[in-house]
Formats: structure tokens, C-alpha cells, sequence
């Protein structure tokens, strides 16, 4: 188990699950407070961000078992609106979640694709903002795109409405050209959720918000340009999510979603987070195998790399993974 203390997570992944052969939930050490939500980033002529999309309150997180104590609650559902409230897990690092904003608009079912002939069930902001909070049925292209093809929404990225085919949605879309890649729903059930070996399946955003992303390493942060390796929410591992920091997301900014700081960083809870102005902040991962461990941690202050994961309990490649913390 990650230690969940450090993280504020803000991505709408509330209920991130993992599938990749055996599917795991999201582990009972991570505290409500935890912001799993995730949003989608703005033009840079939208205006101000929402902060109930998925920037972790800033909501993403795509919240994860790790000791160190982390806040994701900028409004963040995958990239969309984070979770705003709740208990954080004790632990070296926490990351807090968001609390859900109102309900969630349901009119279609992700799993069950129950959608009229032509169309498909998808999540979407039925509020104008940055967050997917509801699913639609939306039309399929005539000529739609197959997971990995590259892909256009229309309006934004959180319309509902894509180039891509039925049982996926068109992710990681920039903000600027409307551009983005087809990328997979998560296929059984919420229960017994299933991705492709090397892909984690993320439930967000109150279950509206369910993608088989891949697995990626926070210290290399391997993703696309476009995209962060941060916790995927209900598992242990870590996935790519779309990077919604904009000019924001430096070491020490403010953040409320998962997806609200820079690469290499994820929202940490605000008590581990030296002179934090927020519900979280921004802090580092660090690399425990290094020299000098706590070098990355460039805010000082007493902050220390911490062990994200408990002793024993790190998946295989991640026993490296550490967060920048003060002493908790």
C-alpha cells in the first residue's frame, strides 16, 4: 500500500480501479480526502481554470497507495473536477481529495453501452466547466477511430462528442488544436474491471470517467508530451493522466486536482509542504536509490524523500518511488 497521507488528490478518479490480469481496488488506506478527480485544460483563451474539474480540487487525483503525503484536490476529475473532502489516510504522504460537487448527471452507462443504434454512452461537463460529471449519448463518427489513432472532439474535451468509435473516447487532447488519442474504456464491469496487460484501469470522476491508461514510472514520467505520470486512482501503480497544470504547477504552487502541477510533481497534502498557502501544494517525487535522495526535493525547509509505498508493499519496478515531505 502507497501511503496516502502526503497525496491531495483532486482528480474526479474517486474509484480508480486497476486491471491488468487481476484487477485491484483502490486500497483502504487511502484516506477520503484524497482527490481523485481528473480535468481537462484549458485553451489558453478559456479564461480561469475550473476548480472542479479534474485538477485534483485542482481534482484529478488519480490517487494511489504511497507514503508520502501528497494533495491532489485541485479539481481534477481526469482532468476534470476532483473530489473536494474527506479523511486522509495516516501515513509519511498524503494526497487529498477533492470533495464531489453535486451529483453526477448519468443518462447512459459506461459499461453497458445502452445507448441507441449510432451512438455511444460518454462522459462529458454538463455544467460548462473542465470535468466530466455526467455521461451522453453521443453520435459515432462515420469513420471512427480505433484505440492509438489520433482523434478530434468537437467543442472541447470534455463535450462528449469525438471522432473515436464506441467502448473508447478520444483523451489527452490539447487544449489549442482539438487533437488527441483514441484511448480505451475499461471493459467487465466496475466490479471486475479489465484491461490490456501493461494498462491500468482508472475509475473517476464518480465512476463517469472509467480508461485503460498505461502504466509509467513518476521518476522517468515516459508518457506523451501532453500527459503527467501520476497515481492511478484504486491502485497501486501509476498511469498517465493529462497534465492540466497550465502556467501553474511549480514546486510549492497551490493546487486541488491530481493533474494540477508540473510533471514530476503530484498535489501534496498542505501539512507536508513547507509555507503551503493551500488545501495542497505541489511537491516532488524522488528517486529513493539515489546518492543523495532528498536532493530533489528543492523547496527545503526540512522536506525529506519519504518511501511512497509501505515497506514490502511496493509493486515490482516501483520499490524506487519516494515524495518529498516534511516530517509527519
Amino acid at each position: 500500500m502507497f501511503r496516502s497521507s502526503l497525496i491531495r488528490t483532486s482528480l474526479t478518479l474517486t474509484s480508480f480501479a486497476l486491471a491488468i490480469g487481476a484487477c485491484g481496488k483502490k486500497s483502504e488506506d487511502v484516506g477520503a480526502d484524497t482527490n481523485d478527480e481528473e480535468m481537462q485544460p484549458e485553451s489558453s483563451d478559456a479564461g480561469d481554470e475550473n476548480d472542479d474539474e479534474n485538477n485534483d480540487d485542482a481534482d484529478d487525483a488519480e490517487s494511489s497507495d504511497g507514503s508520502a503525503s501528497m494533495t491532489t484536490d485541485p479539481s481534477t476529475d481526469d482532468t476534470g473536477p476532483a473530489d473536494t473532502g474527506g479523511d486522509t489516510t495516516d501515513g509519511p504522504v498524503g494526497f487529498i481529495m477533492q470533495p464531489d460537487g453535486g451529483g453526477v448527471a448519468v443518462e447512459c452507462d459506461v459499461w453497458a453501452q445502452d445507448c441507441p443504434q449510432g451512438e455511444k454512452c460518454m462522459p462529458w461537463a454538463n455544467d460548462g466547466g473542465n470535468a466530466w460529471n455526467a455521461t451522453r449519448c453521443s453520435p459515432v463518427d462515420d469513420n471512427p477511430g480505433q484505440v492509438g489513432d489520433e482523434c478530434t472532439v468537437e467543442g472541447s474535451g470534455v463535450s462528449g462528442i469525438d471522432s473515436c468509435d464506441i467502448d473508447m473516447m478520444c483523451y489527452y487532447v490539447d487544449a489549442e488544436t482539438n487533437l488527441g488519442q483514441c484511448v480505451s474504456f475499461c471493459q467487465g464491469s466496475e466490479a471486475n474491471p479489465i484491461c490490456d496487460p501493461g494498462f491500468v484501469c482508472t475509475i473517476a470522476n464518480d465512476g463517469v470517467l472509467t480508461l485503460c491508461r498505461p502504466e509509467c514510472d513518476p521518476l522517468l514520467q515516459d508518457c506523451l508530451e501532453i500527459a503527467a505520470c501520476l497515481p492511478a486512482a484504486g491502485s497501486q501503480f501509476f498511469t498517465c493522466i493529462i497534465d492540466a497544470s497550465g502556467e501553474a504547477g511549480a514546486p510549492g504552487d497551490a493546487c486541488e486536482f491530481i493533474n494540477a502541477c508540473d510533471p514530476g510533481m503530484f498535489c501534496a497534502d498542505a501539512a507536508s509542504v513547507p509555507d503551503c498557502e493551500g488545501t495542497g501544494c505541489c511537491s516532488a517525487f524522488c528517486d529513493l536509490t539515489a546518492p543523495d535522495p532528498s536532493s530533489f526535493c528543492s523547496l527545503g525547509a526540512g522536506q525529506e524523500c519519504v518511501a511512497w509505498y509501505e515497506e514490502g508493499e511496493a509493486p515490482p519496478g516501483y520499490d524506487h518511488v519516494g515524495a518529498c515531505s516534511l516530517p509527519l
